[in-house]
């Protein structure tokens, strides 16, 4: 079902729009009380860190479409969960079933991530980190605000991720919460983070 997925989202761009609304729909009616909570969940990281994570408002796009158009094509190349462009990004902040955070460094946007939930209680999320604050810690926390946010909604918390992206390959090499679910088109994983039992 997911490799359906991905491949109407980059191929069949109607079919994903209708999808996105229906979905959009369903995940507020069914989970408006656990998406309300989020935001509660990034202060309670803030508090501890150097960076602020809290929740993109629709008056962060200019600094969004900064973040994200200041780094390199290669740092983009794998990274595509919408359009970038400020009409895109302004879509973004309508949808419902799209939570978008980011980290930032006093005022100023260093990182953006993601959790897009569907109704169906899977999670993808993605995220992106300014190439001079790379090295930091910065990763480590996003993943576990979004595997957190995702393992306590009860969703199963998902990505995909090309073989050829060196840099997530390589960050996520020591990760004991990933686990490889399928093999997508064009050398895509589908991978899962699962919870730690012990």
């Amino acid at each position: 079902m997911e490799a359906v997925l991905v491949y109407i989202k980059h191929h069949i761009k109607w079919v994903w729009k209708v999808i996105e609304f229906v979905n959009a729909k369903l995940v507020i009616l069914f989970y408006r009380k656990d998406l309300n909570e989020i935001d509660d969940k990034l202060k309670d990281r803030s508090g501890i860190e150097p960076y602020l994570y809290r929740r993109l408002l629709p008056s962060d796009v200019e600094s969004l479409h900064s973040l994200i158009n200041t780094q390199s094509k290669e740092d983009l190349k794998y990274f595509n969960p919408h359009g970038f462009d400020l009409t895109s990004l302004k879509k973004q902040f309508k949808n419902d079933s799209l939570i978008m955070m980011g980290v930032f460094d006093k005022e100023h946007l260093v990182g953006y991530f993601f959790l897009r939930f569907f109704f169906t209680r899977k999670c993808f999320v993605g995220r992106i980190i300014d190439h001079s604050y790379r090295g930091k810690g910065i990763g480590r926390v996003m993943n576990q605000l979004m595997y957190k946010i995702s393992w306590d909604m009860n969703f199963r918390c998902l990505s995909t991720i090309s073989r050829h992206n060196q840099l997530v390959m390589r960050a996520h090499s020591n990760n004991t919460n990933l686990v490889i679910r399928k093999e997508l088109r064009n050398d895509y994983l589908l991978v899962e983070f699962l919870q730690d039992m012990s």
